[in-house]
């Protein structure tokens, strides 16, 4: 019996010893993971919390955000008690939590210095005990708008066309740029366009794009990193314009040029050569899109340095042979099989004559680009950017500057050309607009130099 006795007492020691043993270990275990992705260094009027947590097997006892200021704590977001178990939101160690926190939710907030705090908690050891983590992130509450305000005047716009502002914007790390309708075009100092002196100046060339209501809503813009926002509306008037329409035959052997040699040149796009008229069907729009849709990333790289200090260049002895936002219907044995717009202008000459740059600026593309074939795109500066399509050949590379009238490339018909051709278009901010104003002195005075020298400007 004695001996039966010191056998459970020793039973006991060991598990005493093993669950002791256990829940230390279990305490060393570590809490969850927690990144706050949004809001970044500011709080504005409206803000948003960005926030994944993450815990093996998606198992949370507590998640809990508050915001602290001024020895205050506004609750943001708490775990309700019954998603206490496993929380999926598409995995199934991740949780992830969006909130409004700015001012309009938490009225009580105050400009100026601010915490965020994120605790989590998770259960180990069966339950019995909880890991907990805590994240932080010091934040600056700003809620006072920018200000913004149009220092031009007379700005004329032709439907599908370009034009340009001068305007101020305070304070000075604020975004800002001109909106039309739902598109936006950024602005860029001043001093890039020859406007010496006050800092806070801005300029920027927008477009209202064919396609657009001609009453749609323009106006300058200005948002602070805390999301704050102010609007000013631009005077401006608008010069509606018909663009025509036409009607474009293709055949086997247009089908049989093209669609294989694009396919080759666009190995992820999945376009079958097997089927040459699905295949020009996806070229003719899948790719198209996101060809344009690079055209609009390529943007994002354009200097604040404006290169040009005249109008632009039209290729020489050159006949239009299509124009800008031409809507195709593209036809095939009798029927109509597709419908797209022509962004651009084809200027025919003979095959293989040089191409040279409208205007001074850097090349930013240089090789194939879909429908477009070899062609080269030049960024101008301030958003503006020009784009030669269908080349033979391509004389210069990315990062080359290059100067009005200097040779880039040989006219060709690669890509979705049906003959020799240069297909030329503009582009502003990424939107692709009508050429004709940008050859035109008479626009360049009027709508550009004319108010760069009103804002003090020399060029």
């Amino acid at each position: 019996m004695r001996s039966f006795a010191k056998f459970l007492l020793a039973l006991v020691v060991l598990a005493v010893l093993a669950f002791g043993a256990a829940w230390v270990w279990a305490g060393r275990q570590t809490g969850p993971t927690i990144d706050i992705r949004q809001p970044g260094k500011f709080i504005g009027q409206s803000a948003n919390l960005d926030l994944l947590v993450q815990a093996p097997g998606g198992r949370f006892s507590s998640v809990d955000v508050t915001v602290e200021q001024n020895g205050k704590s506004f609750p943001v977001y708490a775990l309700d008690q019954r998603e206490r178990t496993t929380v999926n939101t598409g995995a199934a160690d991740k949780m992830f939590v969006m909130r409004p926190i700015g001012k309009k939710t938490i009225p009580d907030l105050q400009a100026g210095a601010a915490r965020i705090v994120v605790r989590a908690t998770r259960p180990v050891l069966y339950g019995l005990r909880q890991v907990e983590s805590t994240a932080t992130r010091d934040v600056q509450v700003r809620l006072q708008p920018p200000m913004v305000a149009v220092l031009s005047t007379f700005h004329f716009i032709n439907l599908g066309g370009s034009e340009f502002v001068v305007y101020r914007a305070t304070p000075e790390d604020v975004a800002s740029g001109v909106r039309v309708g739902d598109i936006d075009y950024p602005g860029y100092p001043a001093k890039g366009a020859g406007i010496a002196g006050d800092s806070a100046q801005r300029v920027a060339f927008f477009a209202l794009l064919y396609n657009q209501d001609p009453d749609v809503p323009i106006q300058v813009y200005a948002r602070d990193p805390a999301g704050n926002e102010a609007v000013a509306p631009m005077d401006h008037k608008v010069f509606p314009k018909a663009y025509v329409k036409s009607r474009i035959d293709i055949d086997d052997k247009f089908l049989g040029r093209v669609v294989p040699a694009i396919a080759a040149n666009s190995p992820g796009e999945k376009i079958a050569t097997d089927d040459l008229l699905a295949g020009f069907l996806k070229i003719n729009g899948d790719l198209r899109k996101k060809n344009n849709q690079y055209l609009m990333d390529l943007a994002k790289q354009s200097s604040p340095e404006m290169y040009f200090k005249d109008a632009f260049q039209q290729l020489g002895n050159s006949q239009v042979e299509a124009r800008f936002a031409d809507t195709r219907t593209y036809v095939y044995r009798g029927k109509d099989i597709d419908r797209q717009v022509h962004l651009g202008f084809d200027l025919a000459k003979t095959a293989n004559v040089s191409i040279v740059a409208s205007q001074r600026g850097k090349v930013v593309h240089a090789a194939d680009l879909g429908i477009y074939g070899n062609c080269v795109v030049i960024d101008h500066g301030l958003g503006v950017q020009s784009l030669y399509g269908h080349l033979s050949s391509i004389l210069v590379k990315i990062g080359d500057m290059v100067e009005k009238g200097q040779e880039i490339g040989r006219s060709g018909m690669t890509g979705l050309a049906g003959g020799d051709h240069l297909h030329f278009t503009m582009l502003v901010g990424g939107q692709q607009v009508t050429p004709v104003d940008w050859w035109s002195v008479q626009w360049f005075k009027d709508r550009v130099l004319r108010k760069i020298e009103a804002a003090g400007g020399v060029r």
